[in-house]
Protein backbone atom coordinates (compact mmCIF):
# COMPACT_ATOMS: atom_id res chain seq x y z
CA UNK A 1 0.00 0.00 0.00
CA UNK A 2 2.89 2.33 0.74
CA UNK A 3 4.24 1.70 -2.76
CA UNK A 4 0.92 2.67 -4.33
CA UNK A 5 0.81 5.82 -2.20
CA UNK A 6 4.36 6.66 -3.29
CA UNK A 7 3.49 6.33 -6.96
CA UNK A 8 0.30 8.37 -6.61
CA UNK A 9 2.19 11.14 -4.78
CA UNK A 10 4.99 11.03 -7.33
CA UNK A 11 2.52 11.40 -10.22
CA UNK A 12 0.70 14.28 -8.48
CA UNK A 13 4.00 16.01 -7.72
CA UNK A 14 5.31 15.58 -11.25
CA UNK A 15 2.04 16.75 -12.82
CA UNK A 16 1.93 19.82 -10.63
CA UNK A 17 5.57 20.57 -11.55
CA UNK A 18 4.63 20.31 -15.24
CA UNK A 19 1.72 22.69 -14.64
CA UNK A 20 4.14 25.15 -13.01
CA UNK A 21 6.09 25.29 -16.24
CA UNK A 22 3.29 25.24 -18.81
CA UNK A 23 0.43 27.28 -17.35
CA UNK A 24 0.12 30.88 -18.49
CA UNK A 25 -1.12 32.68 -15.39
CA UNK A 26 1.48 33.45 -12.70
CA UNK A 27 -1.02 32.92 -9.88
CA UNK A 28 -1.72 29.39 -11.10
CA UNK A 29 2.01 28.73 -11.44
CA UNK A 30 2.62 29.68 -7.81
CA UNK A 31 -0.32 27.64 -6.56
CA UNK A 32 0.90 24.57 -8.42
CA UNK A 33 4.41 25.21 -7.09
CA UNK A 34 2.96 25.13 -3.57
CA UNK A 35 1.28 21.83 -4.44
CA UNK A 36 4.62 20.53 -5.71
CA UNK A 37 6.33 21.50 -2.45
CA UNK A 38 3.60 19.81 -0.42
CA UNK A 39 3.95 16.69 -2.57
CA UNK A 40 7.69 16.67 -1.94
CA UNK A 41 7.07 17.02 1.79
CA UNK A 42 4.74 14.02 1.78
CA UNK A 43 7.37 12.02 -0.08
CA UNK A 44 9.85 12.99 2.66
CA UNK A 45 7.36 11.71 5.23
CA UNK A 46 7.18 8.39 3.39
CA UNK A 47 10.99 8.25 3.65
CA UNK A 48 10.71 8.84 7.44
CA UNK A 49 12.46 12.21 7.15
CA UNK A 50 9.91 14.18 9.15
CA UNK A 51 12.24 17.10 9.85
CA UNK A 52 12.92 17.65 6.16
CA UNK A 53 9.19 17.44 5.44
CA UNK A 54 8.37 20.11 7.99
CA UNK A 55 11.20 22.35 6.76
CA UNK A 56 9.89 21.87 3.22
CA UNK A 57 6.40 22.95 4.28
CA UNK A 58 7.44 25.82 6.55
CA UNK A 59 10.26 27.33 4.51
CA UNK A 60 9.35 26.67 0.90
CA UNK A 61 5.58 26.22 0.75
CA UNK A 62 4.90 28.47 3.70
CA UNK A 63 7.32 31.33 3.25
CA UNK A 64 8.89 31.48 -0.18
CA UNK A 65 5.86 30.52 -2.25
CA UNK A 66 3.49 32.72 -0.25
CA UNK A 67 5.95 35.57 -0.74
CA UNK A 68 5.90 34.91 -4.50
CA UNK A 69 2.10 34.87 -4.40
CA UNK A 70 1.98 38.21 -2.59
CA UNK A 71 4.46 39.78 -5.01
CA UNK A 72 2.42 38.62 -8.00
CA UNK A 73 -0.77 39.89 -6.42
CA UNK A 74 0.80 43.25 -5.52
CA UNK A 75 2.24 43.71 -8.99
CA UNK A 76 -1.18 42.85 -10.42
CA UNK A 77 0.34 41.20 -13.47
CA UNK A 78 -3.06 40.32 -14.82
CA UNK A 79 -6.63 40.45 -13.73
CA UNK A 80 -8.01 37.30 -12.20
CA UNK A 81 -11.26 36.22 -13.76
CA UNK A 82 -13.02 33.34 -12.13
CA UNK A 83 -15.37 31.19 -14.19
CA UNK A 84 -18.95 32.29 -13.76
CA UNK A 85 -20.59 28.96 -14.37
CA UNK A 86 -20.26 26.31 -11.67
CA UNK A 87 -18.29 23.25 -12.64
CA UNK A 88 -19.73 20.32 -10.68
CA UNK A 89 -17.72 17.80 -12.68
CA UNK A 90 -14.40 19.27 -11.49
CA UNK A 91 -15.69 19.58 -7.96
CA UNK A 92 -16.84 15.95 -7.90
CA UNK A 93 -13.55 14.79 -9.42
CA UNK A 94 -11.65 16.65 -6.69
CA UNK A 95 -13.76 15.10 -3.94
CA UNK A 96 -13.29 11.59 -5.36
CA UNK A 97 -9.51 12.05 -5.63
CA UNK A 98 -9.33 13.42 -2.08
CA UNK A 99 -11.30 10.50 -0.68
CA UNK A 100 -9.11 8.02 -2.58
CA UNK A 101 -6.01 9.68 -1.15
CA UNK A 102 -7.36 9.49 2.41
CA UNK A 103 -8.32 5.81 1.96
CA UNK A 104 -4.80 5.00 0.74
CA UNK A 105 -3.24 6.94 3.62
CA UNK A 106 -4.94 4.98 6.43
CA UNK A 107 -2.97 1.70 6.07
CA UNK A 108 0.31 3.61 6.00
CA UNK A 109 -0.57 5.45 9.20
CA UNK A 110 -1.68 2.21 10.86
CA UNK A 111 1.64 0.61 9.93
CA UNK A 112 3.76 3.55 11.07
CA UNK A 113 1.90 4.22 14.36
CA UNK A 114 3.05 1.05 16.19
CA UNK A 115 6.69 1.70 15.28
CA UNK A 116 6.49 5.24 16.63
CA UNK A 117 5.12 4.12 20.00
CA UNK A 118 7.52 1.18 20.27
CA UNK A 119 10.54 3.41 19.59
CA UNK A 120 9.62 5.65 22.50
CA UNK A 121 9.39 2.64 24.87
CA UNK A 122 12.59 0.87 23.88
CA UNK A 123 15.62 1.00 26.12
CA UNK A 124 18.06 1.44 23.25
CA UNK A 125 19.14 5.09 23.15
CA UNK A 126 20.12 5.13 19.45
CA UNK A 127 16.83 3.53 18.43
CA UNK A 128 14.84 5.93 20.58
CA UNK A 129 16.27 9.04 18.97
CA UNK A 130 14.29 10.54 16.13
CA UNK A 131 15.71 12.38 13.15
CA UNK A 132 15.05 15.68 14.85
CA UNK A 133 16.91 14.59 17.99
CA UNK A 134 19.92 13.51 15.96
CA UNK A 135 19.97 16.75 13.96
CA UNK A 136 19.61 18.86 17.11
CA UNK A 137 22.39 16.97 18.90
CA UNK A 138 24.80 17.43 15.98
CA UNK A 139 23.81 21.05 15.46
CA UNK A 140 24.34 22.08 19.07
CA UNK A 141 27.46 20.01 19.77
CA UNK A 142 29.59 19.39 16.70
CA UNK A 143 28.43 22.38 14.65
CA UNK A 144 27.74 24.91 17.41
CA UNK A 145 30.35 27.46 16.29
CA UNK A 146 29.27 27.51 12.59
CA UNK A 147 25.64 27.73 13.75
CA UNK A 148 26.39 30.77 15.91
CA UNK A 149 28.45 32.40 13.15
CA UNK A 150 25.58 31.90 10.70
CA UNK A 151 23.11 33.47 13.14
CA UNK A 152 25.47 36.43 13.67
CA UNK A 153 25.81 36.91 9.89
CA UNK A 154 22.02 36.78 9.46
CA UNK A 155 21.62 39.38 12.20
CA UNK A 156 24.22 41.60 10.50
CA UNK A 157 22.41 41.19 7.16
CA UNK A 158 19.08 42.18 8.73
CA UNK A 159 20.63 45.25 10.34
CA UNK A 160 22.32 46.17 7.04
CA UNK A 161 19.03 45.80 5.17
CA UNK A 162 17.24 48.06 7.63
CA UNK A 163 20.01 50.68 7.42
CA UNK A 164 20.09 50.63 3.61
CA UNK A 165 16.31 50.51 3.24
CA UNK A 166 15.39 53.29 5.64
CA UNK A 167 14.54 56.65 4.21
CA UNK A 168 16.85 59.45 5.15
CA UNK A 169 14.91 62.39 6.44
CA UNK A 170 16.74 65.68 6.43
CA UNK A 171 15.30 68.79 7.91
Amino acid sequence: METILFYVLAVVTLLSAVFVVFLRRPIHNVLFMILTMIGLATLFILLHAEFLAMVQIIVYAGAVMVLFLFVIMLLNLEEIDFPREPRPLRWGFGVILSLAFVVMLFPVIKRIAPTITSVGQSGDMAGAMSNLDLIARELFTTYLLPFEIASFLLLAAIIGTVVIGRKLTRN
